[in-house]
């Protein structure tokens, strides 16, 4: 029986499906059969970030809706043979899901796969309520910023509160992975400190992914970063984050600021 994992934030623009693709291509590379489902109705960008656009032909709401048979929408990664993608829809109707709709999708999804890995819309609005209701775990994907603290926050309340796991009695395992951590800011005080941000939130830190052009540039070929730059900065990270995830005790990296040479030969010089 599979495991749902939502990967969910308070807040935009944070890197939520940067990494459902990176975790979900690093579960499938560790051998874990996965299925990654895009809940971001009306914007579908995992099947971009995976290189799937143009063989979208049934979507989430159509299997929802009983217009499609759910392997008739399930696309398999052409990279990672143990890796599928369930698209969302590009309808602008944010109600065209429905809770028993969903629910059915995920008990068959179950059956099939290790892992259901769900891509939450920012917020706390009716798609990201869904994407969370059917969870076991969570990954809440956050920048180490105030604001975007302040509303993952809010995010573990609704997990603890709003999902069928919480009316049962139970709890979502919940996990914080910190993402675009800029050490020299962090050393300049211009970004909350890793400390602050787990005090903040008191949730147990799964991974830190240092800012970097990797991350753009495999969006940009619609790959993964854990395959398009597989030894990156990032791509480590997030098989590091994959690792602890199953089970693994792994040592936390907490990425640090490189001086490039150039920068080592003008600090002599000014020295």
């Amino acid at each position: 029986m599979a495991k749902v994992l939502v990967v969910t934030s308070g807040k935009g623009g944070v890197g939520k499906t940067t990494t459902t693709a990176a975790m979900g291509a690093a579960l499938a590379q560790a051998g874990e059969k996965v299925v990654v489902v895009d809940f971001d109705v009306g914007l579908r960008n995992l099947d971009l970030v995976l290189g799937a656009e143009r063989r979208v032909v049934f979507d989430l709401i159509n299997v929802v809706h009983g217009v499609a048979k759910l392997p008739q929408a399930l696309i398999r990664d052409k990279r990672l043979e143990n890796l599928w993608l369930l698209p969302a829809s590009q309808t602008k109707d944010k109600d065209a899901l429905t809770e028993d709709g969903v629910g059915r999708v995920i008990t068959e999804l179950r059956k099939t796969f290790d892992w259901v890995v769900c891509d939450s819309p920012a917020g706390i609005e009716r798609g990201a309520m869904l994407a969370m209701r059917y969870a076991d775990e969570a990954i809440i994907v956050t920048n180490p910023e105030v604001s975007s603290v302040r509303d993952s926050d809010r995010i573990i309340g609704m997990l603890d509160s709003k999902t069928v796991r919480a009316e049962n009695g139970e709890r979502v395992e919940k996990h914080i992975l910190i993402t675009r951590y800029d050490p020299g800011r962090a050393a300049r005080g211009e970004m909350l400190s890793i400390d602050d941000v787990l005090e903040i939130l008191a949730t147990p830190l799964l991974g830190i992914v240092p800012e970097s052009q990797d991350v753009l540039r495999a969006s940009n070929v619609g790959c993964p970063v854990t395959l398009n730059s597989p030894a990156s900065a990032p791509a480590r990270a997030y098989h590091d984050a994959m690792r602890r995830l199953l089970g693994e005790e792994v040592e936390m990296q907490i990425p640090s600021e490189r001086k490039g040479l150039m920068n080592l030969l003008l600090g002599r010089r000014a020295a």
